[in-house]
């Protein structure tokens, strides 16, 4: 006697955004999204290929940031996406290769040849759509609750070049996304839509280039939520879910502005 499956899909429902103020949770017993790689179904995996040319990219454009080095971060898109424990492998058709994960999510990847040849994928022990990537390039030396414009810049042409963002609809916050479909270039423009996250939800953020002084509007924070009253519809498309409160834009295209530019942020839990 034939016996019959019925296949049941789980949709995890879409967190909509806390208070501006309020931070991610972290550090949470796992979760039904953590399991092992090998059996894993939907993965949120990269391509491998994508990502050594984003290393390639970053050591011919590494003039932009001369004293950073490179490497990638992972960061939640749901609240309840467990950040800890994370297992990272290079995967391709006849080995798996493990990669080491810092405790801020961040790592660094080596070309192998092996993973090039076999069109290799780079996966977490996570499901698609809990987690978003990001290039991470910080200047040492910076004074606290300050960025590089440089590294910023160099931030999005590499993390464009390794196709790290992960949005699901082509109109985000009412805008077209085709620098989806688009390479480092879109980076250059005068007002990417590239989005950046700070280390905590932010309050302002001002460029400083010595005696000159620019507080960014506020539709460049909290990824121009502003812009559109029904901003919380297209919340779940966004990668920036549950960082909305810390996310930016940059005028990264504005040449006036040289790289040597700091970033400085006022936070929602700093002095008033």
């Amino acid at each position: 006697m034939k016996r019959g499956f019925a296949l049941c899909a789980l949709a995890a429902q879409a967190a909509l955004l806390a208070p501006f103020g309020a931070a991610f949770a972290q550090g949470k017993s796992p979760t039904d999204d953590a399991v092992k790689v090998t059996t894993m179904r939907e993965p949120v995996d990269k391509s491998y290929r994508r990502m050594v040319e984003g290393i390639e990219l970053f050591e011919k454009r590494h003039y932009l940031a001369p004293n950073a080095q490179l490497r990638f971060k992972l960061l939640p898109r749901h609240r309840d996406t467990d950040m800890g424990d994370i297992h990272l492998e290079i995967v391709g058709d006849s080995f798996t290769t493990p990669v080491a994960v810092a405790p801020d999510g961040t790592f660094a990847m080596e070309r192998n040849p092996r993973a090039l040849k076999e069109k290799a994928s780079v996966q977490p022990n996570r499901k698609a759509k809990t987690m978003t990537w990001r290039a991470e390039i910080r200047s040492p030396g910076l004074p606290p609750g300050t960025r590089r414009l440089g590294d910023l810049r160099l931030e999005c042409e590499v993390g464009m070049k390794a196709g790290l963002i992960s949005n699901y609809r082509p109109f985000l916050f009412g805008l077209l996304d085709p620098f989806l479909r688009e390479g480092p270039e879109y980076c250059q423009r005068t007002e990417p839509r590239y989005l950046f996250f700070a280390e905590r939800p932010v309050f302002s953020v001002t460029l400083v280039d010595g005696e000159r002084k620019q507080v960014l509007a506020v539709d460049r924070l909290y990824g121009s939520a502003s812009r559109q009253p029904d901003w919380k519809d297209d919340l779940p498309y966004c990668d920036c879910e549950v960082l909305m409160d810390r996310a930016y834009f940059m005028p990264l295209g504005d040449a006036s502005w040289p790289d040597d530019t700091l970033v400085e942020f006022e936070y929602m839990d700093g002095p008033s």
